[in-house]
């Protein structure tokens, strides 16, 4: 049997999307929690915000490097990209754009063994089809795996929009 099936893949989907919506509930419940992260969170969370960061110098390349060879992200009103090369275009997309800034700000973060999530929210800009400057607010959530080398990459990446 094939280890990168459909079903077997989409049951760890599902698992981990279950298990970064059951933290990020846990951790929505208590703005305190942010302030009590441990040592191990606040570590993903600065991984986030340096992911953050690197989005605003607009390079693809640079931001792609942030997930996981095999990582699928979940970009609001597109198909996922599965892999790090898919999510480089989607990234490549955005910044084609000379218009479309970025940036987002973790506010909840955990680790559990190898595993962790971090969540927050972020604003984005660009001009719409109207020639008028778009801002848009949303949020995310991020499921990173440790890898081999004990560096962290994100494995699944999904945010949306606040606008209805």
């Amino acid at each position: 049997m094939n280890r990168f099936s459909p079903g077997k893949n989409l049951q760890r989907l599902i698992a981990v999307l279950t298990a970064a919506g059951a933290f990020a509930v846990l951790f929505s419940t208590s703005p305190l929690l942010a302030a009590d992260m441990n040592a191990s969170a606040k570590a993903l969370a600065k991984i986030d915000d340096d992911w953050s960061k690197a989005a605003a110098t607009r390079d693809a390349d640079r931001v792609a490097s942030f997930y996981a060879e095999d990582a699928i992200a979940y970009p609001p009103n597109e198909p996922a990209a599965i892999g790090r090369a898919a999510a480089k275009k989607v990234w490549a997309s955005y910044f084609a754009d000379p218009t479309f800034r970025i940036s987002w700000k973790t506010v909840h973060a955990g680790v559990s063994g190898d595993l962790g999530f971090t969540a927050g929210t972020y604003e984005d800009s660009y001009k719409g089809p109207d020639g008028k400057l778009v801002s848009e607010k949303g949020k995310y959530v991020c499921t990173w795996k440790k890898q081999k080398d004990g560096t962290w990459k994100a494995i699944h990446d999904i945010w949306n929009s606040d606008t209805k």
